[in-house]
């Protein structure tokens, strides 16, 4: 059982034991987090996405160490994707961070996706909190970096940072996966390389066209993670935009979508183990299973027959 005071005081055992209830659905889990919810709020959470090989790892990196310098205590949760075999994060607790996780005002975490689209995990929402209860000025959310599905970090996070690279398309990229629209601050890292002006430009004229019902025109910063270059601009243009979120109504309704996606995600949670706890289900939906491989039943009329009963 979780020590709710050793948890809110920081302890990083108590966090790491804390993290993974939720994550492996412990009975107890629902109760740590009605116990938590009401310590959450204060901490700025700051989502990081974008294409494989842009650079967040290293990005996520600097920036901690950026803030960690500035006297702020920092958690870092980053999603990998999962082992087919155990179902963990392939990649574990991040190598290239291991210097900054030595660092008692630095909590490090890697989080399986476990299978689940949207670049997050489905327990992140809930190890974000714990972090916010457990003290932590700053959160930083990695996302697994599978292009295509990275909209759900906006979900989870109070800033979201889109991280793109010159010469790899990403314009194209950044229209498929659907980032324009929840991009509130656009990092074009590696800008050593060649091409950097072209995708600013290619950028500034996708921004152009893209209208946000808030009016926030998202800047871009032009940074080189591996030589800590950009940094600095990068944490004042998040803080700008947590700042103008608060002058207006956008906050507000942001919060209320992400309150709002969070109830009807657990609410199916709770529904569909409820209905699969019932007596005789397990084998009704096995039998269900093998008529629609025989196609002697649709999909359709199985729901229907799983939840009339």
């Amino acid at each position: 059982m979780i020590v709710i005071e050793k948890l809110f005081s920081g302890d990083p055992r108590t966090i790491a034991r804390a993290i993974s209830q939720v994550e492996n659905y412990s009975p107890h889990a629902a109760e740590l987090m009605k116990a938590v919810f009401p310590r959450t709020g204060k901490a700025l959470i700051i989502g990081i996405t974008g294409a494989p090989g842009a650079g967040k790892s290293s990005l996520v990196d600097k920036l901690a160490l950026h803030y960690k310098d500035a006297g702020k205590r920092v958690g870092i949760i980053c999603v990998d994707p999962s082992s087919p075999f155990s179902g963990g994060a392939i990649l574990g607790d991040r190598i290239r961070m291991a210097t900054l996780g030595l660092d008692k005002n630095v909590f490090i975490r890697s989080m399986a996706t476990r299978g689940n689209l949207g670049g997050l995990s489905r327990a992140t929402v809930d190890a974000v909190a714990i972090l916010d209860a457990a003290g932590f000025d700053i959160v930083i959310v990695e996302t697994v970096g599978v292009g295509q599905d990275e909209v759900e970090i906006v979900k989870a996070a109070d800033v979201s940072v889109v991280v793109l690279v010159p010469g790899m398309g990403d314009d194209i990229q950044a229209i498929k996966a659907g980032i324009m629209e929840i991009g509130d601050v656009f990092v074009i890292n590696k800008a050593d390389r060649e091409g950097v002006l072209r995708t600013q430009k290619e950028l500034d004229a996708l921004l152009s066209l893209a209208h946000r019902p808030d009016m926030w025109q998202p800047p871009i910063v032009k940074t080189i993670a591996t030589e800590s270059k950009g940094i600095g601009d990068l944490a004042v243009a998040i803080e700008s935009y947590n700042d103008f979120q608060k002058q207006g109504d956008a906050a507000i309704s942001r919060k209320q979508a992400i309150a709002k996606w969070r109830l009807l995600e657990l609410l199916q949670e709770r529904l569909l183990s409820e209905l699969l706890a019932r007596n005789g289900t397990g084998e009704r939906l096995d039998k269900l299973v093998t008529q629609i491989a025989q196609r002697t039943k649709d999909p359709y009329s199985a729901v229907e027959e799983l939840v009339s009963k």
